[in-house]
């Protein structure tokens, strides 16, 4: 171990790392239980008895404000946590798979109204549901993607489909569908999707834009000045007015961003998109849900799921779904990632985190905090990550105010946070 080590994770816990070593705390919906829970994936001291295999979940990660959430919903996300993570155990402790844990602790979460993957998923600019997904198999490396999925109910399923039942590794869109209903899976409607909350977040992120108004077209874009915002249409109805049936809408240039915590104040070549607020809180979030899992015969895997951004546009496709970046698993480590996917697309930050641990021979800890606390914030980058090893060490570092993340080992006992202090 680093001599450094200790006074790296002294500073990587004042900026918002979690790291947890051992199954510890009870959730419970009371202050004090989770107030418990919250000190105890916050905590560094080594474990009286190392865990044989566990599994380690997020539910993405931003500036998550105790004001902006209410008591009632933050019990229900911390249940909604706890389901996930007993889901997993469920499979874990009878001999299974990680692979079919992290699925089927994804596909609680997926379910969920209250992540943005799934059922809970955010609109896009044009009012339709884009869903990414990925896996990967730690002891084969085999993995599977799906990006810009509409008819989806659980893309975490489709992106172990295509894992396991094609020779690709991803598949988009329309063609990701029509493989779907190939090997028997249904498309649901895009009803199925639509949550209130998530539709008014999307016309409060329109009339935002368009007060602020659109900026001339980038290089490479026809001008769309003097143009207003092409509005969506709702759910499972006709194109907006004045479109083409079967022809895309043209929407108008983004706004100027302004930039937010953690985020580089110099515009970016070529990007005028910015990261989201969350349209049920109003806090800045990154919407994305995974797990990683370790399994009683010392195998790994992860996954993610997304919904992506509020308001997206062009066929954007963040991190989630890209191998090594937002999704990684080999027969050392695990991670899944959430965060402004670009920078986690162009730092291959679940890759590198594993990369350190193997060629460095790094801790997991000290290899997630360095790239969390030091690559991506010197890169302007926020977000963070869950990881896990083949010995049983966990590692859930973030460098914005909060990460809903929950943990559970051999013990059966959940435990959840959701801020970075507790």
């Amino acid at each position: 171990m680093s001599p450094s080590f200790p006074s790296r994770m002294h500073r990587g816990l004042l900026a918002g790392t979690a790291l947890l070593l051992a199954p510890l705390g009870c959730v419970t919906t009371s202050q004090a239980g989770a107030a418990r829970d919250e000190a105890a994936l916050r905590t560094d001291e080594p474990p009286r008895v190392k865990p044989k295999w566990g599994l380690v979940i997020h539910g993405g990660a931003g500036v998550i404000s105790r004001e902006n959430l209410t008591p009632e919903r933050e019990a229900a996300m911390r249940a909604a946590l706890t389901e996930a993570l007993q889901a997993g155990h469920a499979v874990l402790a009878k001999g299974g798979r990680s692979m079919d844990a992290v699925t089927a602790a994804i596909r609680v979460m997926e379910d969920s109204p209250y992540f943005n993957a799934g059922k809970g998923a955010v609109f896009n600019h044009d009012g339709v549901n884009e869903l990414d997904a990925a896996v990967m198999d730690g002891k084969t490396r085999m993995a599977g993607a799906v990006a810009g999925v509409h008819h989806i109910q659980n893309p975490i399923d489709l992106a172990r489909l295509v894992m396991e039942k094609s020779p690709h590794v991803m598949m988009v869109g329309d063609g990701a569908e029509a493989f779907a209903q190939s090997q028997g899976m249904p498309l649901v409607d895009a009803k199925y999707f639509y949550t209130e909350e998530r539709w008014q977040g999307l016309q409060r992120a329109l009339e935002q834009e368009k007060a602020k108004g659109a900026p001339p077209a980038e290089q490479g874009q026809p001008s769309t000045q003097g143009q207003s915002p092409a509005q969506p249409s709702a759910p499972g109805q006709p194109p907006a007015q004045g479109a083409t049936p079967g022809q895309p809408v043209t929407p108008a240039q983004p706004p100027a961003s302004t930039p937010q915590p953690g985020q580089s104040a110099q515009p970016r070549p070529g990007s005028s998109l910015t990261p989201g607020v969350d349209p049920i809180t109003g806090d800045h979030k990154f919407g994305t849900v995974g797990a990683v899992a370790l399994d009683m015969d010392g195998n790994l895997a992860a996954g993610t799921s997304t919904g992506g951004m509020t308001n997206k546009r062009f066929g954007r496709v963040g991190d989630a779904p890209i191998i090594g970046a937002g999704t990684y698993a080999d027969e050392r480590c695990a991670v899944s990632a959430t965060g402004h996917g670009e920078f986690f697309i162009r730092y291959t930050v679940a890759r590198d985190i594993c990369a350190r641990v193997e060629y460095q021979d790094l801790p997991l800890p000290e290899a997630a905090n360095h790239v969390v606390h030091d690559v991506l914030v010197k890169a302007g980058g926020e977000g963070g990550v869950i990881a896990m090893d083949r010995q049983g060490h966990v590692a859930m570092p973030f460098n914005s105010s909060g990460m809903y993340r929950g943990y559970i080992g051999e013990d059966g006992t959940p435990t959840v946070a959701i801020f970075q202090q507790p």
